[in-house]
Formats: structure tokens, C-alpha cells, sequence
């Protein structure tokens, strides 16, 4: 037998929820954003979700050929020089597609560069700047030019000072010196064009970060600086087993990472200067490696609904690592369903994660207030009903039973599933035999099973309320929007004649 949860709703409650779900999303390098299947899965990923800002590396790598030293031929004399071609066209994509960008300043063009370090397949050099003013230069030109091609909105598009200098392979040594230096540097550049930019870091990840956020704060406050908001990253798995092409690793409790959010937001809040600042999670996912297969399962979406409903605790945002499965860190992936961190796999096939996004979406979009808020739901009240999400993390099935106070006499329930049987792209690929690259005829099959499977019924009210069961499988999440009934039928029409 199924274990039953009851939930009860007065819809009186109001319980603090922050849902900012739309806020920001990860991508690759930015120069991904050149590339037709690419634009296809944000395009997708925009029409159904619609996020606001879109963060990624790579904005001074050189592939995007921003920054450039010329020597004449013939003098020998060197120019520098910035080139824009190609940022214009993935900020024109990114516009079209009506998403803004997070800006995160970095890497290093090799130009600049102050040594040979580099990290990922497209060889990000990751040292600092051989010359500080020509990086602030750098920094502050782009960013004129942006203002001058876009306007006045630039000055809202939040910036981000490197990106987890925490880390050896992303910052040389991970030295806090030098990066306290990149960032100071740095800012104080940027409000000098112009005060209204928003600037923050320090962009840490989940290695020594109570250190780091404390010093980061403590440089801050001495040296009289104010970052505009903070940055950090959020990962929940323990470490990898490799296997292949492949890494495996075990998801962690939730509440150790809740617990760790709580840590920053304490040290941000300990500073007079600082209390109340905006933290954002600027990456966000269950695995940090983009060949771990459980992004790909219900699993991570069942995980993930759990995360979506508490991460706002903390944080004002927080931005899932990635949209897409266009992603080259470690390579080209070999094949369709590689573990790779996107909503959306290649041929914009909906991964079910895709889907826990989508939900929360639709609550952000409705909701009056929070009335439920708990460890398998959440449900917001909206005019004339309610709409909720719930999920279960565990193997075993389980049943919601809930009981919510009405005005009307009938509602329309509709329910949408994602579970292991009902909306599981990845084991239908599996079930046609693993296929490295499907044809288009096959990628077209997939994304029907990779579809929500939708049910609808009529709820009576009983003595001011309408009581609703919620089957959740395990690793399921299930959708669901409670609306007040209107009867309109028409002459002679019977639903249930068939004669």
C-alpha cells in the first residue's frame, strides 16, 4: 500500500515563499551562443519557461575575439584593439530570445594573460592579467559599448568578477590575494564609467567558501568597497565515480547544502555594511560534472523540486547549470543522453528536470500567496483556486491527500505528471538501444515520450471544501492547477449521451 501525506489549507495561510525561479539561467562559453542547435534549445527553453538573464564563461575567451594586439608589420609598432563582431551577434540572439545577460567577466584572453594556465576542452586561460589597467580597459570598453549599442537597460545587467576563484584550475593558486586585487581593480573601473552598473562576486563555489565569504567581506569592508550584491554556487552530490566517458555520484541530503546557503547568507548578514545584500547562486545544479547521467532522470527532477521550493531562502536567485546540453567543458559529447547538465538535450528533447522548471514557473505566474509549503509540496492560492506542485525523492510510491477550503460549488483539476513511467525520454532512447545520434525521425519519437502525461477531473465541494488525492510515484513530480468551474454547454449537447 502507497504511503498517504494529508495536507489541509484554510487558504488563509500566508507562508513566506520566494520563487524567483525565472531569475537567471547557466549556459556554456558564450561563443556557443553562435551555433544554430544551440539557439534552437534556448529558443525552446524561452517559449515554455521565459528566464530573465542568462549567464555563462567565456565572454573575454578567445574564441569571441574581443580583445586583440596588433603589431605593424612594417614598424613593428603594437596596437590594441577590440572587437565586437561577435558579441554583437549573441547579444542580438540573447535580445530576440527576450533574455538579458549575467554578465561574468572572464577568462583571460591570451593577450593579456600573465601565464599559460588553462582549463576546459576550449582552453579557457584562467591566470591573472599581465597588466591591470588594459584588464580594466577591456572591462569598461565592452561594457561602453554595450551601453551605447543597447541603451539604458545595460546599467540593470548584473556583473559578475571571474568565476569560482576559489578553485586552482579556475583561478591560478586560488589565490585570495590576487583575486581581492582582480576584483578591486575591477569594480572601482566599472563605477567609475558609470556608478548604476551592478557589480558582485566573489563568485565561490563549495571549497573553503565560509572561508572566502568571510575574507571577501572583511577585504571589502576595509578597503570601503560595496559590492551590489554576492555571489556563490550550489552543488549537491558527492564525489564522482568514473566510469567510461562517464561519472557517477550519490546525491547528498538536501538539508546539508540548505545548511551551507545558511552559512553566506549568516557571514553576509554578520557586516552592519552588508546585512540584507542580495546573494545570488550564479550556478546551481545536483551534479558539477557535465557527464553524470542522473541529470537526466527523474530522479534529479524530483530533487530538484525540493530545491526550487527552499533555495529562495537564502538567495535572491538562483541560476540552474545549464539551459542546454550544447556544452563543450570536456569534450563534444558522444551520444544524445550523455549526463550533460541541460534542461534540454540535443533536438530539444524536454529532460524531465526541464519540466520541474516549467511548474514553478506557472506558480511564480499565478500566485496571491503561499498557503503550503513542505518537504513533497507546495501550493500557492491564485484567483479563483490554487495551483501546486508535488513530488516525491524516494523509490516507493506515494499518495498526496489534500483538503483545500473553497467558495465555489465545482472545480476543474488538471494534473500533470512526470515520473519514471509517464514522461521518461531517456528510457525510451534506452529501449530503442542507446543510439549515439538518433536520426531525426528518432529524435522526433523521443520527444513524445518526453511529454507531461495529462489527466483532468471535476471536484465538488463538500462542506466548503474539495478534497483531491495526488498519486506520486517514486522520483515523480506531478503539477497541478485547481480552477473554479464555469458551466457554459450548449443546447442539446449531453456529455455522456451516446445515442
Amino acid at each position: 500500500m502507497a504511503k498517504t501525506t494529508k495536507i489541509t489549507v484554510t487558504g488563509a495561510e500566508n507562508i513566506a515563499f520566494h520563487n524567483n525561479v525565472d531569475y537567471c539561467i547557466g549556459t556554456g562559453r558564450m561563443g556557443l551562443a553562435l551555433t544554430e542547435e544551440y539557439l534552437k534549445e534556448l529558443s525552446f527553453v524561452q517559449n515554455i519557461i521565459g528566464f530573465k538573464h542568462i549567464r555563462g564563461h567565456g565572454l573575454f575567451a578567445d574564441d569571441m575575439a574581443i580583445y586583440q594586439r596588433h603589431v605593424d608589420w612594417f614598424t613593428k609598432k603594437e596596437t590594441i584593439e577590440y572587437n565586437f563582431t561577435y558579441l554583437d551577434r549573441v547579444m542580438d540572439a540573447y535580445l530576440e530570445r527576450n533574455i538579458v545577460p549575467f554578465l561574468e567577466l572572464g577568462f583571460m584572453p591570451k593577450a593579456l594573460a600573465s601565464g599559460e594556465q588553462t582549463i576546459f576542452y576550449w582552453k579557457g586561460n584562467t591566470t591573472p592579467p599581465k597588466e591591470y589597467d588594459e584588464w580594466t580597459k577591456l572591462v569598461t570598453v565592452t561594457l561602453a559599448h554595450l551601453v551605447k549599442r543597447y541603451g539604458e537597460q545595460v546599467y540593470s545587467w548584473p556583473i559578475e568578477v571571474w568565476n569560482e576563484p576559489n578553485l586552482p584550475g579556475f583561478w591560478k593558486d586560488a589565490s585570495m590575494d590576487e583575486y581581492f586585487k582582480l576584483f578591486k581593480e575591477t569594480f572601482l573601473a566599472i563605477k567609475a564609467l558609470d556608478k548604476r552598473f551592478r557589480v558582485g562576486g566573489p563568485a565561490i563555489c563549495g571549497v573553503r567558501d565560509e572561508e572566502w565569504m568571510k575574507a571577501f567581506f572583511d577585504f571589502c569592508k576595509k578597503e570601503k568597497i560595496k559590492p551590489d550584491f554576492a555571489t556563490r554556487h550550489h552543488y549537491t552530490t558527492e564525489m564522482p565515480s568514473p566510469s567510461g566517458h562517464y561519472g557517477y555520484q550519490k546525491l547528498s541530503d538536501p538539508q546539508v547544502g540548505f545548511d551551507n546557503l545558511q552559512s553566506s547568507r549568516d557571514i553576509i548578514d554578520s557586516y552592519k555594511e552588508f546585512k540584507g545584500m542580495e546573494m545570488h547562486l550564479t550556478e546551481f545544479n545536483t551534479s558539477y560534472i557535465p557527464n553524470n547521467p542522473l541529470h537526466d532522470t527523474n530522479e534529479n527532477a524530483a530533487y530538484l523540486a525540493y530545491q526550487l521550493e527552499r533555495l529562495g531562502e537564502t538567495s535572491y536567485s538562483y541560476s540552474y547549470w545549464t539551459f542546454g546540453d550544447v556544452f563543450e567543458e570536456r569534450g563534444v559529447p558522444f551520444s544524445l543522453f550523455h549526463g550533460g547538465f541541460g534542461l534540454v538535450a540535443h533536438g530539444c528533447i524536454a529532460k524531465p528536470t526541464f519540466w520541474t522548471f516549467a511548474f514553478y514557473k506557472r506558480l511564480q505566474d499565478a500566485a496571491q500567496s503561499c498557503v503550503y509549503k513542505g518537504k513533497n509540496a507546495v501550493i500557492v492560492k491564485k484567483e479563483g483556486g490554487y495551483r501546486g506542485i508535488f513530488w516525491n525523492m524516494t523509490d516507493e510510491d506515494t499518495e498526496i491527500s489534500v483538503k483545500l477550503a473553497v467558495d465555489a460549488k465545482e472545480y476543474t483539476v488538471l494534473r500533470e505528471t512526470v515520473d519514471p513511467v509517464t514522461c521518461n525520454p531517456r528510457k525510451a532512447w534506452h529501449d530503442m538501444g542507446e543510439p549515439k545520434n538518433p536520426s531525426a525521425e528518432q529524435i522526433k519519437l523521443i520527444r513524445r515520450f518526453a511529454l507531461p502525461f495529462a489527466e483532468s477531473e471535476i471536484a465538488k465541494r463538500n462542506r466548503g471544501n474539495i478534497s483531491l488525492t495526488v498519486p506520486v510515484r517514486g522520483q515523480g513530480v506531478v503539477y497541478v492547477d485547481i480552477t473554479e468551474r464555469e458551466f457554459e454547454g450548449d443546447r442539446g449537447f449531453d456529455f455522456d449521451r451516446r445515442f
